[in-house]
């Protein structure tokens, strides 16, 4: 029976304090027997948790309660066995790494497009203006084969920070068109489409990313698993683990 609870989620906030607030964090979440990672950084919070449901849920209840964090939203999926070896609380400079310190989503977000809509999109083989739609596959090339959005666009990225290289060379193609940048959960694209937008394309992010999509629509359109950084290794379009942990 799947008994625990795993949570991913991230925020974009300014965070002044990240060295301090690095203890405090990680003895509340010890305290709750979690296990997990948590990445902070002054542009927000990162975090990946799992444990009993109540304790992972009221952990995530009193860190809304601090106002930089109150808009924190959760995905939530389930295993059978506790997919994380250790609780490990870090600082970063960046809660994911591009090297390009002027793309601030904790400024400002670019528009996002929700799950039911792009959907309808892809369904219908244009945007509601009648624009061809690319979606663009975010994460690493390891990643992008356990699957992806049928004919999703594919730089064969080996870290994030070749993202901008990549955009910078194929904008040119993009423009004039809708693209609808992804990754698992919703982070790696909110970057990607602010930097994207500063190359003149029309580009929007997935909302709560490939996890939120499956969560809202399943797997429409999508082809093979969704690879995650933990023990499951991956989850279908159910969200049930494709381990030995389902």
């Amino acid at each position: 029976m799947a008994s625990v609870l795993n949570v991913s989620a991230y925020l974009f906030t300014r965070v002044d304090d990240p060295h301090s607030l690095r203890p405090v964090m990680r003895e509340s979440a010890v305290a709750a027997g979690l296990k997990g990672t948590i990445l902070l950084a002054q542009e927000g919070i990162n975090l990946f948790l799992a444990g009993d449901p109540r304790a992972v849920r009221g952990f995530v209840d009193a860190l809304c309660s601090d106002r930089r964090f109150a808009e924190l939203t959760t995905k939530e999926s389930w295993s059978s066995r506790q997919p994380f070896g250790r609780m490990l609380v870090k600082v970063k400079r960046e809660i994911i790494r591009m090297d390009h310190p002027m793309i601030r989503p904790d400024v400002g977000r670019a528009p996002a497009v929700d799950p039911v809509t792009l959907r309808r999109w892809l369904d219908q083989g244009r945007d509601d203006d009648g624009r061809e739609v690319v979606v663009l596959d975010t994460r690493n090339a390891f990643e992008v084969d356990y699957g992806s959005f049928a004919g999703a666009l594919d730089w064969r990225l080996e870290r994030f920070t070749q993202f901008p290289d990549a955009a910078a060379a194929a904008a040119a193609d993009l423009r004039g068109k809708t693209v609808v940048s992804y990754c698992t959960g919703g982070i790696r694209c909110e970057k990607a489409a602010l930097y994207l937008r500063e190359e003149g394309v029309e580009a929007f992010q997935l909302e709560g990313g490939i996890l939120g999509y499956f969560e809202q629509v399943g797997g429409a359109h999508w082809t093979g698993d969704c690879f995650v950084f933990d023990e499951r290794e991956a989850v279908g379009s159910d969200l049930a683990p494709r381990s030995a942990l389902a």
